[in-house]
């Protein structure tokens, strides 16, 4: 659970021995661009590629990354075995159409109320979702929270001007408090009881902010995704008596629910 700070950087093989590793790092501008280069160029809807044939979990990387005067010295970080899971999750397995799948992004996007000086996190976006947002809500800051270096290196090639966090939510750092919405993507793919989450967006969020809680296959999606991707489902999508009860518990308020089988949406406003 590291996150890297760096204006430029690159990600190649090799086979230096790992120094230790420092905690809370940012990733600020191009990222892990040879890696980056090859994997982000294809379409995840139209190539039938799988995420595998681009990144092999057990391959030695050094992460070199230059300084801008401003940032001080040069880092040069060497990374032995940097494994990482699979989340092609994010991108696969959907059976709706292409202006469905398309048409539920934009419900989940307009639930958080974008205006053009929004301070907006996305927690473990897809790329799709990631571009759709930046396409059609201008905003003061975009924050991407993941825990894979490679899936923010994919999302920084396209989209320089975002920022990005690699680590988990609730460790997010309060600098780019308050935050005014707050988009939980994949929420089972956080290990983390909901209270624990909340309680976290509680201490970041602006009085009347609004968090998205979606799936876009929904519960029953998610059960098979279970079974094939245990290690990435680490949790689940809560019922409503359930979020109410909890989000209560920090002065968020539901204001909008739907639990398909198809599609997943909870909207919350912060009233602190």
């Amino acid at each position: 659970m590291n996150s890297f700070s760096f204006s430029s950087s690159f990600l190649c093989p090799s086979s230096y021995q790992k120094p230790p590793l420092s905690n809370r790092l940012i990733l600020h501008s191009n990222c892990l661009h040879q890696y980056s280069q090859s994997r982000c160029s294809f379409p995840h809807r139209s190539v039938g590629v799988s995420y595998n044939q681009f990144y092999s979990p057990h391959i030695r990387y050094s992460l070199v990354c230059a300084a801008t005067p401003q940032e001080g010295v040069v880092a040069v970080m060497n990374f032995d075995e940097l494994v990482e899971k699979d989340w092609s999750i994010l991108e696969s397995g959907s059976t709706s159409s292409k202006e469905e799948h398309d048409n539920k992004t934009d419900q989940i996007i307009s639930a958080g109320n974008i205006v053009e000086t929004s301070k907006v996190l996305v927690s473990i976006g897809s790329d799709e979702f990631v571009d759709q947002l930046v396409n059609s809500s201008p905003c003061q800051l975009l924050l991407i929270v993941h825990e894979s270096l490679l899936s923010l290196a994919c999302i920084k090639e396209r989209h320089d001007k975002v920022k990005c966090w690699q680590g988990e939510l609730i460790y997010v750092p309060d600098k780019w408090a308050p935050l005014d919405v707050v988009f939980l993507y994949f929420l089972p793919g956080l290990p983390f009881k909901l209270d624990e989450i909340f309680k976290t967006l509680a201490s970041r969020c602006s009085p009347g902010a609004r968090v998205v809680i979606s799936h876009l296959q929904g519960r029953q999606a998610l059960e098979q995704q279970r079974q094939q991707y245990p290690d990435v489902v680490v949790s689940d999508l809560p019922e409503k008596m359930t979020l109410e009860k909890v989000a209560s518990n920090h002065l968020f308020v539901l204001k909008e629910f739907v639990d398909d089988l198809s599609f997943y949406l909870a909207v919350l406003e912060f009233k602190s």
